[in-house]
């Protein structure tokens, strides 16, 4: 049975349509158990109904047209039970229901197992048979393992819209597709699909006929390529930072003649012409690339291939056909690459949506740097029935909606607007300091990374950085950068900056954060060589890097230095030696600089119990909640299946933050969050009840936490904490802070996402 269970599975995945999907499965279900009928009924929410989709035994004219309600009949007793039911005669059972419509009346046997997919039931699989029988415990197994081997599939259909959008008795309805956020935010706007100008999977095989003319024909694409790339960046330069505008070199470093080109002349030597050469190098690089597991890695591909086609659009001497881009226009494309985004006017772009891609594309880290709402990486989504059609792009859950009910646009007009309001409201608080009304003050700083950050968190208000991503310059390079080009990255953040603190995490590559030149494979990369572990292992690297940092310091002395994924006491005493000694050399060099303070995040639940111990040790402590959070409830938020458990307000986070403070302090070293809970007006709160001395978070939310701080007391908000501390689920704790807060004014600043709907 296992190799029918996979060819079944294969072949239904492998379907062009949902609609063919299903009556594959049904077809082939029922060819496997040698059975008479087999019937797919799928849940209807909105008309609380089970419609029957596909059917192999019964009559075709049923399919579409029949349903039966949540509660009525076997297939809604199989629903309501959420387990298989097996009859030998199933007119013999009180719930029967007869469906004349269907012809079911000879079919005596009787096996439905629910379809279910996180939980929720989606449908029922039916299988029946002329004969009186009981179906045996292995065709039971097998039916509930093709059920649940194919329920990925249709809860991907259930979640589009598209299951019963061709049933004549239902209107339409919005679509929905998932993705991976890649810029927050939301917009409404107009589709624009991007397509290439060349297409090199179009490009045929012919052989050269005067070698040095194709080379020639070649040098003189490369040429103006170059230029294209070049322009791009100057253009580039009045929005994005120094860090941004790096990714460009990226792509002049790939069209250095002894990179691709030179492969490409190799083929054209071999008697290739010039435009099959091109085509034979890029397809190899990109297979290469998307065979890679790292996820990094893999979205170089995009890179590759859109240079592809800017050299073979030159060698085709391809004009472009101009595109006109409406106002609140959403970009729709395959892969939309950096250049490409940079081409296009973007005081029009509201938002941007890629069937390809992931947080890590180049395309993305500008998007973010331009705060343009943007999805990456939505599987199945129809781009061509798209195009010219209004979209809402949903960049807080990654999630795309075409074909909204005006219910659903109105929510997110609604959201929209009131961003938009409540953001303008709140700059009137961009110099007052952030101090509950009984005068108790907290520091409110920024996590930083882009060089388009600063003047955000400045505009802002931000008292300092509480944390600076190093890992980003590294992240967006081909090589290590040097110590000096290092340095001029950190001047500028601290000299921005100072007098206020700039903290700066030490390289923090591993887990989700890759290189594509230091490639670190694992099997489970949030519990391997990440962090301090990856430095500690290479001293050359960190020291480089901390020797960078305390020169960019010279004469600000604003500089704190942050170690991250500490899981004992000696890895942080290994790594303040290793500063000291950095520190040293650059004072025998007279660069006069005092020496930072040294900190640690506390990320791992090692150290909550460690706490009291690191802070004898150190300057100060930084609590990283995203990582903190992941790893104490053994929940990767990354993870579809299990985000839904991924819950900062769970009691046992709560109770290990409060004592990660109380031993901080016990020691008289200050401890600060920079994880996403900072960023949180509600749970920022609780931060500052439990006494927290300051919180880092991205600059787009600091004036809303600065605008909650200010608008309550401390006795609140103690009394607050000590209620939820009592409480022993964290949904419970999550809806008595939003009712709680809500009731004392704060509903507008905590109601800040995407409606639920979507």
């Amino acid at each position: 049975m296992l190799d029918t269970l996979r060819r079944i599975v294969q072949e239904v995945n492998n379907a062009p349509d949902i609609r063919s999907a299903l009556d594959l499965m049904a077809q082939r279900v029922r060819d496997a158990m040698g059975t008479e009928v087999c019937s797919i009924y799928l849940r209807d929410n909105d008309r609380e109904r089970y419609v029957l989709m596909a059917s192999e035994g019964l009559k075709r004219e049923a399919v579409g047209r029949v349903s039966l309600g949540l509660s009525e009949g076997l297939v809604g007793q199989v629903g309501q039970r959420e387990e298989p039911i097996n009859l030998e005669d199933a007119f013999a059972h009180p719930k029967f229901h007869y469906l004349a419509e269907t012809g079911e009346d000879p079919f005596h046997a009787f096996l439905g197992v629910p379809v279910m997919h996180h939980g929720e039931v989606l449908g029922v699989l039916v299988v029946q048979q002329r004969d009186a029988r009981r179906f045996d415990q292995s065709e039971e197994a097998f039916l509930v393992t093709i059920s649940a081997q194919l329920s990925a599939v249709i809860a991907h259909a259930h979640a589009s819209g598209i299951l019963f959008e061709q049933l004549e008795t239902r209107e339409r309805q919005a679509s929905m597709y998932d993705g991976q956020p890649g810029s927050s935010g939301a917009a409404i706007g107009i589709a624009k699909l991007l397509f290439p100008a060349a297409d090199l999977s179009a490009v045929p095989d012919r052989e050269a006929e005067d070698i040095s003319a194709e080379i020639a024909r070649l040098d003189d694409a490369l040429v103006r390529v170059r230029k294209e790339i070049r322009d791009l960046a100057e253009r580039a330069k009045a929005s994005l930072g120094a860090e941004e505008q790096a990714l460009f070199d990226v792509y002049l470093r790939m069209l250095d003649r002894h990179a691709l080109p030179a492969e490409v002349v190799a083929k054209i030597r071999e008697g290739h012409w010039a435009q099959g050469a091109l085509r034979i190098v890029v397809d190899a690089h990109v297979h290469n690339f998307e065979m890679m597991d790292d996820p990094y890695l893999r979205e170089r591909a995009a890179d590759v291939r859109d240079l592809g086609r800017r050299v073979l659009a030159q060698l085709q001497s391809y004009n472009r056909r101009e595109l006109e881009f409406p106002d609140h226009c959403i970009l729709l494309g395959e892969d939309i690459s950096a250049p490409m985004l940079m081409e296009l006017p973007q005081e029009r772009i509201a938002g941007i949506v890629t069937t390809r891609g992931s947080r890590n594309s180049h395309m993305a880290i500008v998007a973010r740097a331009m705060s343009i709402p943007t999805v990456v990486g939505v599987a199945n989504l129809p781009l061509k029935k798209l195009d010219g059609k209004e979209l809402i792009v949903d960049g807080f859950r990654g999630r795309v909606v075409a074909n909204a009910t005006p219910e659903l646009k109105h929510q997110f007009e609604e959201l929209i607007a009131e961003e938009q309001s409540l953001l303008e409201g709140l700059e009137k608080l961009r110099d007052l300091p952030a101090e509950t009304e009984d005068g108790v003050s907290v520091q409110l700083q920024v996590n930083t990374g882009l060089m388009t950050d600063i003047n955000r968190s400045l505009e802002r208000g931000a008292q300092g950085v509480g944390l600076y991503r190093s890992e980003i310059p590294f992240m967006i390079r081909d090589r290590f950068p040097s110590e000096e080009e290092q340095r001029v990255l950190y001047r500028e953040q601290l000299q921005a900056f100072a007098p206020l603190p700039v903290t700066m995490r030490t390289l923090d590559v591993g887990g989700d954060k890759s290189l594509s030149y230091f490639p670190i494979e694992e099997d489970n990369p949030f519990l391997g060589w990440r962090g301090i572990r990856v430095t500690l292992d290479h001293p050359e690297i960190f020291i480089v890097q901390v020797r960078a940092m305390l020169k960019a310091a010279a004469g600000l002395n604003n500089l704190r230095i942050m170690l991250p994924m500490i899981t004992n006491v000696f890895e942080a005493e290994e790594a303040q030696h290793l500063i000291h000694r950095a520190w040293l050399e650059v004072r025998e060099e007279n660069v006069d600089v005092e020496m930072p303070p040294v900190g640690v995040m506390i990320e791992v639940p090692a150290t909550i119990y460690q706490a009291r111990a690191l802070a004898q040790r150190v300057d100060f402590l930084s609590v990283g909640t995203n990582d903190l959070t992941q790893y104490l409830l053994a929940v990767d938020r990354n993870n579809r299946q299990v985000s839904d458990l991924y819950n900062s307000f769970h009691p046992s986070v709560l109770h290990a933050l409060l004592h990660v403070v109380e031993q901080a302090h016990a020691e008289g070293k200050p401890v600060s969050v920079c994880g996403e809970m900072a960023g949180d007006p509600a749970s920022a709160l609780l931060l500052m009840a439990m006494g927290f001395d300051a919180l880092s978070m991205n600059a787009s939310n600091l004036l809303r936490v600065k605008a909650a701080v200010r608008q309550v007391n401390m006795g609140f908000l103690r009394r607050l904490l000590n209620e939820v501390l009592a409480m022993d689920n964290g949904e419970v704790i999550t809806a008595y802070m939003d009712l709680q807060l809500t009731k004392v004014g704060l509903g507008d600043l905590i109601r800040h996402h995407a409606p639920a709907a979507a």
